[in-house]
């Protein structure tokens, strides 16, 4: 079924959660592990029957903004999904009380425990109230950024649109024009970005107090699902990035200048790669995704099942237009399959764009498909982007059907944004450390620690007196800092996975693709930890991790100068 025709009906929450409530009581009164596994069973039904019409109402409303009927819908879930998942919680609770309950660590894994009682500890009653709060707070940001519209050279453009200009490998007057309004686009609406935000950083922090915590920084790591590390190795793992990956990235951004004969370059000059144009894609969108589909046909017999899935259920929205949320995910929609969303722009990032929610996308499909259990098909998000990000890498075989002539060039940049872009994910998990930790910073504190934080995470950056970037707010571009706080860093942990797959791709890529198709296949039954041990590869927490694949990496790029 397309999902243009899946059938959306609003669910009976309130039934929902009465049925929980009961299975509460079921459970309280359970005697052996064949009743345990009889309400776990209803509990999967219950929550397949959340999640469905859950999922559906969010990808239609972020296809349009502007569609009542969805943004209505999606107003309705974000008030109601709160107390929901309280409910089952309240589940949660029962079941990890009963004596029976290894039962459940039997048939599913240790790490199930684990997980509910990550989930019970990330939630409370008493701060219900304040996640409806926020969860309208986040749905009056993306209406704010979803109506980026601005005019550049007598054209009306979207920030995606707007950002080809930004890369215009000929002209340095457009590159800086193009920032420039994009800049005062930001300027034009900072006060309601930063009045959002400090309402979102008093919100997120009262939650945590009334939850026993100092401050949200520490109730984020339950609500990301983090389990096996620390707030302690999180900051000793960004210590190791400023120390060992920064000056090599700095090194790389100084030699990708010098290629392209810029002596003094300023922000506005750091995308442009090679000094005749940045690579280009070969076609169309529909050539572009008739090649993907070309790609996973032949990348291995599980993509090929996969992609004429994709296909076939037209699961996918890739153009960007007016009205539609800014950025690109994937959504597994429960009892139906994954869903990439995506704004593609005509620049060779639509090709990284689209192999890195693809990698989500064949996660999701196959656990779907292996019939894992909610709790276990979604692994924690550092996990599930080692499968985008990895795909990235491993799709390199099949880069020349998107880039002809240009495809040596899109290797080397998408290796060296790969280490540009951990710097960036450190920078982005540090001031919201920061800021969380010290509410009390005004708007121009906060840009003031962005600014600082170029100095240490990305030292070549010259603003070059561009409105709202020299200020210190292009913080606020970076949608997950609003609606996902604490997320970004999982990209950066999941780029030390993906670039260990790089480079045993390098000497092996069978190898590489079986170990890639294993780790797929064990979803979230394992720890991060666990899975990169499994995987054969090294954890980025420990000593000197850092330094051995940024020399790898650098090494390779040096070597493949084009």
């Amino acid at each position: 079924m397309k999902f243009s025709e899946l059938e959306y009906r609003r669910p009976d929450v309130a039934r929902i959660q009465k049925d929980y409530r009961e299975l509460v009581e079921r459970t309280e009164k359970a005697e052996t592990e064949e009743e345990i596994l009889d309400i776990w069973e209803v509990h999967q039904r219950l929550g397949r029957e959340y999640n469905l019409p859950d999922r559906t109402v969010y990808i239609r409303n972020t296809m349009n903004v502007k569609d009542e009927f969805y943004a209505g819908e999606k107003a309705y879930f974000d008030s109601v999904s709160p107390e929901y998942y309280n409910t089952m919680n309240q589940l949660y609770k029962a079941l990890l009380e009963h004596p029976k309950k290894q039962v459940l660590a039997d048939k599913f894994g240790k790490i199930i425990l684990e997980k509910m009682q990550v989930a019970l500890n990330a939630a409370d009653e008493s701060v219900i109230d304040l996640q409806r709060e926020d969860n309208a707070l986040v749905g009056e940001y993306d209406k704010l950024y979803a109506s980026y519209m601005v005019d550049f050279q007598g054209k009306q453009v979207t920030l995606p649109q707007l950002a080809v200009y930004m890369m215009d490998g000929k002209d340095a007057a457009t590159r800086r024009a193009a920032r420039e309004t994009d800049g005062k686009w930001f300027d034009a609406h900072h006060e309601e970005l930063d009045d959002i935000f400090s309402r979102m950083i008093q919100n997120r922090n009262e939650q945590a107090r009334r939850m026993g915590f100092r401050d949200y920084s520490e109730l984020s790591y339950l609500r990301m699902g983090r389990i096996g590390y620390d707030m302690k190795d999180i900051e000793n793992y960004r210590e190791q990035v400023a120390r060992d990956i920064v000056p090599v990235a700095k090194q790389l951004m100084e030699l990708r200048m010098k290629r392209v004969g810029i002596e003094n370059p300023k922000l506005y000059d750091l995308d442009i790669c090679f000094k005749d144009g940045n690579p280009e894609p070969a076609g169309n969108t529909d050539y572009m995704l008739n090649m993907c589909k070309k790609m996973y046909d032949e990348l291995s017999p599980e993509t090929a099942e996969f992609i004429d899935w994709m296909f076939e259920n037209e699961s996918f929205d890739v153009l960007t237009r007016p009205g539609k949320l800014l950025g690109a995910y994937m959504y597994n929609v429960t009892d139906y399959g994954p869903f990439v969303f995506a704004n593609w722009n005509g620049s060779a990032f639509d090709i990284e764009t689209i192999t890195h929610e693809m990698g989500h996308a064949f996660q999701a499909y196959v656990g779907n498909k292996m019939g894992l259990i909610l709790e276990l098909v979604e692994p924690a998000m550092e996990t599930c982007e080692i499968h985008s990000t990895s795909m990235e890498f491993l799709t390199s075989p099949f880069h020349h059907l998107f880039f002809g002539k240009d495809t040596a060039k899109y290797q080397l940049q998408h290796a060296e944004d790969a280490m540009l872009a951990t710097c960036y994910g450190c920078q982005v998990d540090e001031f919201q450390h920061i800021v969380y930790q010290k509410p009390e910073l005004t708007p121009a504190e906060r840009n003031q620690i962005w600014l600082d934080l170029d100095k240490k995470y990305r030292p070549w950056i010259d603003n070059d007196g561009l409105p709202f970037y020299a200020d210190g707010g292009a913080w606020q571009k970076q949608k997950h800092i609003y609606e996902f706080p604490f997320y970004f860093i999982d990209y950066c942990l999941a780029r030390t996975a993906a670039l260990q797959f790089f480079a045993l791709h390098l000497k092996d890529p069978k190898e590489a693709w079986k170990r890639y198709v294993e780790l797929v296949k064990k979803g979230g039954s394992e720890t991060y930890s666990d899975l990169l041990q499994q995987a054969g590869f090294r954890n980025p927490f420990g000593e000197g991790s850092m330094k051995e694949i940024a020399d790898t990496l650098a090494t390779w790029c040096k070597e493949h100068q084009v």
